[in-house]
């Protein structure tokens, strides 16, 4: 994993916390295969920047690690447009709305754990089983 791809992965599951990220640990020998909910991250600067992520006492390296995440595609109607209402919408011309994202829409995003950056197209991210995320 490169560090430019550390860095985005970090970024993602950091905007993730407060919504329960899953994660499936893909490396560690001794938990291989295991799905955990990430509690923390951390960075330490111990033999070189290295990125940790905490669960029930137990620190992973954040390469062991890949999220749960649900494809852009599998947004359903209602979805859409709870999605599109927070939205900023401005009129360009020809009569045609653009839509820019604002900070709630991104919420909104983690929260119901879409994957917008593309990390399972990158290998960084697993499409999410059904039913994976009980969304309220």
């Amino acid at each position: 994993m490169t560090q430019e791809e550390k860095e985005l992965l970090l970024k993602d599951l950091s905007a993730r916390l407060p919504y329960g990220v899953k994660v499936q640990v893909e490396y560690n020998a001794e938990e291989f295969g295991k799905t955990i909910e990430i509690d923390e991250v951390m960075m330490i600067d111990k033999y070189g920047e290295e990125i940790l992520l905490y669960h029930s006492s137990e620190y992973f390296n954040i390469e062991e690690l890949k999220p749960y995440l649900r494809p852009m595609s599998s947004m359903t109607a209602a979805e859409v447009g709870e999605y599109i209402s927070l939205k900023e919408d401005i009129i360009g011309s020809n009569d045609v709305t653009y839509f820019f994202e604002t900070h709630e829409s991104i919420d909104w995003l983690n929260q119901h754990h879409f994957d917008y950056r593309g990390l399972t197209k990158r290998g960084l991210a697993l499409k999410v089983p059904e039913g994976m995320y009980k969304i309220k």
